[in-house]
């Protein structure tokens, strides 16, 4: 396993559409590994591959508190959704720049395992935030194209450039 850095913003790869995993072989699972130790030591909750330069539709993700709840979405997609939330997000790909979005309470996905075969996850809360999130990053979407206001740290920046 290997730590990969990760794109920040500003890198035109992040606003690309990640491609279809077609093979799941060693290649991938070394890819889905160093993601996972990648995200751990980032102290990140997801992280998807075009977050490390790869622009393929893989996804890790962990949102417990105790750090047990690790998942792998390869080709994930959204089933359904319901009800709403808005809360803050992050991303490590924008260092220190969080906002409050707009997003489904629960979220269902359908999503590929390592070995390609399909799986269903629901998610409620931070999980269904977390799905949404790590999926339009696989679209070429940030958090900050769905914000329904600015974090604390955009208003001080703001501040700061106003005087």
């Amino acid at each position: 396993m290997a730590i990969r850095k990760i794109v920040e913003v500003g890198d035109p790869i992040l606003r690309k559409k990640s491609r279809p995993v077609e093979k799941f072989d060693e290649r991938l699972w070394t890819l889905l590994d160093d993601m996972r130790e990648t995200m751990y030591l980032a102290n990140g909750v997801g992280l998807a591959a075009v977050q490390v330069g790869v622009l393929r539709r893989v996804v890790v993700l962990d949102c417990s508190e105790d750090k047990t709840g690790y998942l792998e979405l390869i080709n994930p997609e959204i089933t359904g959704t319901e009800g709403e939330q808005c809360e803050t997000e992050g991303c490590l790909s924008l260092p220190g720049q969080n906002g409050v979005t707009k997003r489904p309470a629960e979220v269902k996905v359908k999503a590929q395992d390592r070995n390609g075969n399909w799986c269903v996850f629901k998610g409620t809360g931070l999980k269904a935030r977390c799905f949404c999130h790590e999926i339009d990053h696989l679209d070429g979407i940030l958090f900050t194209d769905r914000l329904v206001k600015p974090g604390i740290e955009e208003l001080n920046e703001t501040a700061e450039k106003n005087g």
